[in-house]
Order: structure tokens, then sequence, then C-alpha cells
């Protein structure tokens, strides 16, 4: 029965993670498997492999085939090497302590690259952080800067409003006094009457008479005289 070495994904949508299984080549990706040797996940920087060296070694020389994924999955934790040495000692190039030695060489140079490249990493996210914050304060202090000087020209407007407001005010106490001085100065003085004209005399003119009230008159009988004044003529 044809083996393969696989990857069985799990985890949630855009957060995969991966079992490391040895199944059978016509069973589905996510389906069946005779074996789970180890775990990959890609989520984290560098990728997080747990693997069981020995059991993925074994599978490699029963014959599985793991798949390009997987390949550089075991190339990176030294199985493929780990076989290629075996492979050599079956065939007498070199003795299996010889293997075992340039096995070890490989593993600690493996692992100096691989503190050397998390440093890096820690390096470079320190840096950044560095510079997230330098930043920042920048920013900080470019926006305390704009403030000082927007409250420093708020302060010098209402150190000017309130110098305006004090000189109108002097203004309008000045104009109050020269007004009270000026009164007090027109009720001191006497007023001068001035001379009342009087008004001329209007001529009541007499109504002119018509000629019928001319004639009434002329025909009017002269009245009589008085008694007592006939009696002092006969005594006389």
């Amino acid at each position: 029965m044809p083996t393969k070495i696989r990857l069985a994904r799990h985890g949630r949508k855009r957060k995969p993670f991966y079992h490391i299984v040895i199944a059978d080549s016509r069973a589905p990706r996510d389906g069946k498997f005779i074996e789970r040797v180890g775990s990959y996940n890609p989520n984290t920087n560098p990728a997080t492999i747990d693997l069981d060296f020995d059991k993925a070694l074994n599978w490699l020389q029963k014959g599985a085939q793991p798949t390009d994924t997987v390949r550089a999955i075991l190339s990176y934790k030294g199985v493929l090497y780990k076989n290629h040495l075996l492979n050599g000692v079956k065939k007498g190039a070199f003795s299996e302590e010889v293997a075992e030695e340039k096995f070890n060489d490989w593993v600690e140079d493996k692992a100096s690259k691989v503190q050397a490249k998390t440093d890096n990493l820690e390096n470079e996210k320190s840096k950044a952080l560095k510079q997230k914050l330098a930043a920042e304060s920048k920013i900080k202090e470019e926006r305390a800067a704009a403030l000082a000087a927007k409250t420093s020209e708020l302060a010098t407007e209402a150190e000017a409003e309130v110098e305006t407001e004090e000189e109108v005010a002097e203004e309008a106490v000045e104009a109050a006094v020269e007004t009270t001085e000026a009164a007090v100065e027109t009720t001191e003085t006497p007023v001068e009457e001035a001379p009342v004209e009087a008004a001329p005399e209007e001529k009541v003119e007499a109504p002119a008479e018509t000629p019928v009230e001319a004639a009434r008159a002329e025909e009017a009988p002269v009245a009589e005289a008085p008694a007592e004044e006939k009696k002092e003529e006969k005594s006389e």
C-alpha cells in the first residue's frame, strides 16, 4: 500500500493549523490516516514545528513519500539529512560514528542559524517598536507645541480685548465726566430772556352798511324826548 507523509488541515478560517500524518495516498486530505507524527503552525514567525523525529525517519526508511510542504519541513528538522547519512552507512561510504558526528555538527549549525534568525527578528521588532514610540513621541511634542502656540495666541487676543475694553471704559468715563461738567456750567450761567414783542393790534373795521340799511335809517322816526324834559321846558 503506497503511503504518504502529508498535512491534514485544522484550525479556523484564515488561521490554519496542520497535523503531519502518515496516510494512504488514496485517502482524502483530511480523511483517515495511519499515524500522526507531528504538527505544523505557519501562523508564527518562525513557523512552529513539532515533529516526532524517530517516527518520521522510520516511515522514510519504509518508503513513505512526503509531499512538497512536508519535505521542506523534514529538511528543516534534519530528518532527510539523517536518512541520507543512514543510507550512506548502509552502502558502506562511512561508518555510523562518522554519520552521527556529521549529523551533530549539522544540528549545531542549524540551531545557531535558527537562533540568529530569532535574534534578528527580535531586534527588528524592538527597533520597529522604538521607531514607533519615537514617532508617537514626536507627534505628541508637535501637538503640545501647537497647543502651546494656540494657547499663547488666545491669551494675547484676550489681553488685547481686555486692553480695548479698558480703553473704551476710560473713554466712556471721560465722556461722562465732560458731559457732567458741561451740564453744571450750563446750570450756573443765567439765561437771558429775550424781549417779547407786543403783537400789533388788529383794527376791527365795522362792516359797511348796505344801501337798504341806509335807507331804513333815514326813514326811521325821530324818538320823542321824555316827559321830564318837556316839563323843564315849560317851567322855564
